[in-house]
């Protein structure tokens, strides 16, 4: 019994270490989490794989312009079979009775044919074109997702960055609440204060504690969201390097942003491309009402045991084939490729109209965020210079416990603001890099 309380008491003292042990830290720059991201997104992995998808149908619609080659052979066995060779100016039904009959058992034959088409009205041209565009338009999604997960990470990394700071700063304030605490309650004691605004104080302290306590849920939960997003074990601590960020500047105008939109924005290039692909399927199905020409060649052999043999057969000709039913039944299907066609329009249309509002939207949030910055750089300064004045009343008795308690809040609340702004302004600009299509140029080094 006594070995195992003492086994537990050794356990309860390792714990701790092992624990620390177990919560990894790292150091993470903003560069770094974009290539984690980036390498382990599987958003990024699916995409790839359509682009893989895309080739291989623009390689079988390429393998379409070669040869069809074909082989057949047989080998029959025969029962009874009753052969009548027929000559010519014999009229007695084919029945040979000059001699005996052979009966074979068993027959074989082999047959061979390549055929290469030259004329299919332009559905293979056509088809390997088609091809070229949906590879392409695959291509582009696989960066204009990349942009996403880029600005995905970003967003990440400033709620992580967030996350610290309120915890930093909450902190600050708890030592500072408790320290004037200690004061107000020697004041208490000395019979200088009443005993109402020390409680007051002490109020103060208890909801700050309880503020780190939802701040410090917070980090776990932002340094959660960046482990599994990185591909890192949750148990990893991040914390942010942050020395290679500072505002950019940028003197573009809303107008710059919309023509680097037009000419980078992977979307729509894209979808540029679909809608090329659809008018292209328009010209295959029309092409179906064409004949088809092609060269054929090919190679017999054949072999009944005592009756006959073929060798060295060899045929070569061009073969016409024409599907006269396409000629009302083509009507439907061209029909349904126009209207997808039709779509294809509407929706870059649409596209373009939606990035050009984005456009706006992401440049005005950003000269939003960047005027809030001054802002809350200006009360700042403000809410120290008043919580000074007020600190000071206080010490002279010119100021009451509320009025000092009030002034230590709405400096905290000056303090987070002023701080958050900075990283919502990086963010609103990394959106509008990602918005116009140059984040992964601009921001990836």
């Amino acid at each position: 019994m006594k070995r195992k309380i003492i086994q537990l008491i050794v356990l309860s003292l390792l714990w701790p270490g092992l624990y620390a042990q177990a919560q990894e830290k790292k150091l993470l720059s903003l560069q770094e989490a974009i290539n984690l991201s980036i390498k382990h997104s599987n958003q990024l992995k699916n995409s790839q794989a359509k682009v893989e998808e895309a080739t291989a149908a623009l390689k079988e619609a390429v393998q379409k312009r070669g040869p069809d080659v074909s082989l057949s052979g047989s080998y029959l066995r025969l029962t009874a079979a009753n052969l009548a060779l027929k000559k010519s100016g014999n009229n007695n039904g084919g029945n040979n009775n000059s001699g005996e009959t052979p009966k074979p058992n068993q027959a074989m034959y082999a047959i061979g044919n390549v055929s290469l088409p030259l004329f299919t009205g332009g559905r293979i041209r056509y088809g390997i074109q088609m091809s070229e565009y949906l590879e392409k338009a695959a291509m582009l999604d696989v960066e204009s997702q990349k942009e996403e997960v880029i600005q995905t990470t970003i967003e990440a990394f400033a709620t992580l960055f967030k996350a610290h700071s309120t915890v930093r700063l909450v902190k600050e304030n708890l030592a500072q609440s408790r320290s004037r605490e200690k004061d107000l309650s020697n004041m208490e004691k000395n019979g200088l204060l009443a005993r109402n605004d020390l409680l007051k104080a002490e109020l103060q302290t208890s909801d700050i504690e309880l503020s780190l306590l939802d701040a410090e849920n917070n980090l776990k939960l932002a340094n959660v969201n960046m482990d599994l997003m990185l591909g890192l074990p949750v148990a990893t601590d991040l914390e942010l390097d942050t020395a290679g960020i500072a505002r950019e500047v940028d003197t573009r105008v809303l107008d710059d942003f919309w023509q680097l939109a037009l000419k980078n924005r992977k979307d729509l290039e894209a979808i540029s491309l679909r809608t090329k692909a659809a008018n292209t399927n328009v010209q295959i199905v029309k092409g179906e009402q064409w004949p088809s020409v092609q060269l054929s060649g090919g190679y017999i052999a054949a072999d009944i045991p005592k009756v006959f043999s073929v060798t060295n057969a060899l045929n070569i000709g061009l073969g016409v084939s024409y599907n006269i039913g396409s000629l009302w039944k083509n009507k439907a299907k061209r029909e349904q490729a126009e209207a997808r066609e039709k779509q294809m329009i509407a929706n870059e249309a649409l596209l373009n109209d939606k990035a050009l509002l984005e456009v706006n939207q992401d440049y005005y949030a950003l000269i939003s965020n960047r005027k809030k910055i001054e802002v809350f750089a200006k009360a700042l300064e403000q809410a120290k210079e008043n919580y000074r004045i007020v600190k000071n009343k206080f010490d002279n008795a010119l100021a009451t416990t509320t009025e000092l308690l009030d002034a230590d809040v709405a400096q905290l609340q000056a303090s987070l603001r002023y701080t958050l702004s900075r990283a919502d302004a990086f963010v609103a600009y990394s959106k509008l890099l990602q918005t116009t299509g140059i984040l992964s140029q601009e921001i990836v080094k």
